[in-house]
């Protein structure tokens, strides 16, 4: 069986398929147009996707029945229509559990760097603007025993909850479609309304799979209704946030600062106002950057291709009803 990888992943997991007996193809260059993309995709047998720019919907499986598994280098899986791949038998593998503690590192990393304006503080650095001592001059605001918020208290969710309360002694809300009894055993965490996420929370983190129905779910309504002192902090998808919304919250102080690894849309255009303000830090989509995730992905990503290939289920299923 042939597996086509649209961009090159780390070489444990190319080496896991090929040792396999695996037949890998990479194209010389990665920036592919849809009807490269496609050309790719029509003759090989499986996809390990990385990146979200192509979506896999009803026109793609249409153009493509040759596809019998597709594997994602990611945990979401919102480019994907999951009702058409089941309907067609195809398993949608998928990488959760070895980037939680990355992905939550970058949320926590970012609480902190908003908290104190860093990326600003930063910036008058390597413009020589150091600048004489003010005692008034942006000030930063203390996390200890503040209410951490989390909008999808699953494993990344769970992590920023633990590092928050163990750190600030922050305690913890937060809004699932099902309650999280670990989470309320271990952290004492609280499950609350949606509304009440929004107006308790001193910093409120959105760790949620995105669906389209939640397309800008934090705009200016919501906006509204958080505290002065909150801190917006999103490393899920930056569709769940409308970012004019959010800037007039910011620059209107309404909330009080926003710290982002995802934007809306992405990449953020350079000209965005939002990157002006001193309480925004924004990073280029790192949360699962580092060496021990990355590579944990691509040993996944390739596990779950190996699986099917033996015709056994994926470790890893993004639609287990499949199997059904």
């Amino acid at each position: 069986m042939k597996v086509f990888i649209n961009k090159r992943i780390p070489e444990i997991g190319i080496h896991m398929l090929e040792d396999a007996g695996l037949e890998v193809f990479i194209p010389e260059h990665e920036n592919l147009s849809k009807d490269e993309w496609l050309s790719y995709c029509k003759s090989n047998d499986m996809i390990l996707s990385v990146g979200g720019e192509f979506k896999y919907d009803t026109d793609f499986f249409n153009e493509c029945p040759n596809i019998k598994a597709i594997a994602l280098y990611s945990v979401g899986f919102d480019h994907v229509d999951i009702k058409e791949a089941n309907q067609r038998n195809i398993p949608i593998g998928n990488t959760p559990n070895v980037l939680s503690r990355a992905t939550s590192d970058v949320a926590f990393l970012l609480m902190q760097s908003v908290a104190r304006r860093a990326s600003y503080n930063f910036e008058k650095v390597k413009a020589g603007n150091w600048g004489d001592f003010d005692p008034l001059h942006a000030l930063g605001q203390e996390l200890y025993g503040k209410t951490l918020g989390i909008f999808g208290l699953g494993r990344i969710g769970f992590e920023m909850a633990k590092k928050s309360k163990a750190a600030f002694d922050m305690k913890i809300i937060y809004h699932n479609r099902h309650q999280n009894e670990e989470a309320e055993k271990e952290l004492d965490a609280k499950y609350v309304s949606f509304d009440e996420l929004v107006s308790q929370s001193d910093v409120l983190s959105i760790h949620a799979n995105f669906k389209q129905e939640q397309k800008e779910l934090f705009n200016s309504s919501v906006f509204e209704k958080m505290k002065e002192n909150a801190i917006f902090i999103n490393t899920a998808r930056g569709g769940f946030h409308n970012q004019k919304d959010l800037y007039n919250a910011l620059a209107e102080h309404k909330i009080w600062g926003a710290g982002l690894d995802v934007t809306n849309p992405e990449p953020i255009y350079k000209e965005d106002p939002i990157l002006e303000l001193s309480s925004v830090c924004v990073l280029p989509h790192i949360g699962s950057a580092t060496i021990e995730a990355r590579n944990g992905m691509a040993k996944l990503a390739a596990q779950n291709l190996i699986a099917f290939s033996k015709g056994e289920k994926m470790p890893a299923c993004a639609n287990p009803d499949v199997y059904k």
